[in-house]
């Protein structure tokens, strides 16, 4: 009877430990997407300023605009040239 409160208190113990480990790895998973997602919006942008010169065209690259193209990818680059042509 000893034997299974030990087995029965160990597979709580991993359970619990599993857990706690999702808790934990989930926030940085985010951090690293998060800068990841903001290095591919800061080459798409450095493209756009790239290839806009020809027309005369640049986007700015600041925190915000890097934010909004790592979140939204190529649309949130299609929104900050929306922006960008209705100023």
């Amino acid at each position: 009877m000893e034997t299974i409160n030990i087995i029965i208190a160990a597979v709580v113990l991993l359970v619990v430990l599993f857990f706690i480990g999702q808790i934990l790895v989930k926030p940085i998973k985010l951090l690293w997407k998060l800068i990841f997602n903001s290095l591919i919006g800061i080459i798409l942008l450095l493209a756009v300023n790239y290839f806009g010169a020809y027309y005369d065209f640049s986007l700015p690259i600041n925190i915000i605009t890097v934010l909004i193209a790592g979140f939204l990818g190529i649309p949130g680059v299609f929104l900050l040239i929306c922006f960008q042509l209705l100023l």
